[in-house]
């Protein structure tokens, strides 16, 4: 990838910078050599890892450096958990992280961990727009704040504010916040996950082991009998993935009533975090799940709960929203606050 970085304002360039970069997230964790060459950030090599394949990310950057050495100029990782005194308990993987212990390892002083979101938030600045897919197209306002959220293997929720010079992206944990259901059928659902885990989240709701929720929920809900190829598909692979499929070609209503619920939510979460920051510059969902759905998510469900926000509704449909169709988004999004730190 090629990067014009203009827009970050960096105070200074310090010759052909070598960063290394991160995006640590439960399924997988993704690594990257980044390099600054007369204006352009390329780069140089990318590798992804099965993250629970390995006891913590000092055991990955081990082997990921034995394979790529390089004298790293600075290094940054964006951690689906939240971050305190350079420390990070992962959030859904059994690990600690903790910045003095990488700093050693990788024998560079200039090492940052940041929240995922806050990566993800980093790196839309530095796409193309052929990376974006339209979901509503408003009219996003020149320097306005921008929202992000990404379902995944949980929910992460982001923003970048504009400060009066330049954007700052910042991370948060908003997808722990209490859910908030629209309607009798939601108000159902809450219930369950209530009784289920003790508190109803958006996360339980929006993320790869929620549509597996949505799906149970349904199921006892409404008594339906499940066919028993999808019981042996369900048995066999990845849930989310099994009810999204059957439910794009349509082989069993429950899965479709489920990516319904599943869409109608994100579209009104979506709305929750645009109104919270005043997200006029625009609302983008990044994570593993948006992209595989986007034929769903095109087909109105999401934009109607987003819009339906009684004397907002107006407001909110000028504000446009998109799907980021670049997986490695949050890896460029740490690779260039490296870059930024390194440069400040």
């Amino acid at each position: 990838m090629r990067c014009n970085i203009k827009k970050l304002a960096l105070k200074r360039q310090k010759g052909r910078s070598l960063m290394l970069a991160g995006d640590i997230g439960a399924t997988k964790t993704n690594l990257g050599i980044f390099q600054l060459d007369r204006g352009i950030f390329k780069s140089k090599k990318v590798s992804s890892f099965p993250s629970r394949d390995y006891q913590d990310l000092k055991s990955i950057l081990k082997e990921f450096i034995k394979d790529h050495h390089a004298d790293f100029d600075g290094a940054c990782f964006g951690i689906a958990g939240p971050i305190n005194k350079g420390i990070c308990k992962t959030t859904n993987l059994p690990w600690v992280v903790d910045r003095a212990v990488l700093k050693r390892l990788l024998r560079i002083k200039n090492v940052s961990l940041i929240n995922d979101m806050q990566a993800t938030a980093n790196g839309i600045h530095v796409l193309p727009k052929k990376a974006f897919a339209v979901l509503n197209p408003g009219k996003p306002e020149p320097k306005g704040n921008i929202a992000v959220l990404a379902a995944g293997t949980g929910l992460g929720e982001g923003m970048v504010l504009w400060n009066g010079k330049s954007y700052r992206a910042e991370g948060s944990e908003g997808g722990h916040a209490d859910f908030a259901p629209c309607n009798k059928l939601e108000l159902d659902l809450c219930r369950y996950l209530f009784d289920k885990f003790g508190h109803s989240s958006y996360e339980r709701v929006l993320s790869g082991p929620g549509l597996l929720n949505i799906y149970q929920f349904l199921k006892e809900k409404k008594g339906v009998q499940e066919p028993a190829w999808l019981t042996k598909e369900l048995a066999q692979d990845d849930p989310g993935i099994v009810i999204t499929e059957t439910a794009r070609h349509k082989e069993n209503k429950l899965c479709v009533k489920t990516m319904d619920l599943f869409c109608a939510i994100y579209g009104a979460e979506a709305g929750n975090l645009a109104l919270k920051i005043l997200a006029r510059g625009g609302v983008y969902l990044g994570g593993g799940i948006a992209p595989k759905i986007l034929h769903k998510l095109q087909d109105g469900t999401f934009k109607k709960a987003f819009r339906n926000k009684g004397r907002f509704s107006r407001f909110l449909s000028k504000i446009p929203v998109y799907v980021i169709l670049e997986e490695k988004t949050a890896l460029y999004g740490a690779a260039m606050y490296a870059l930024q730190a390194y440069n400040c």
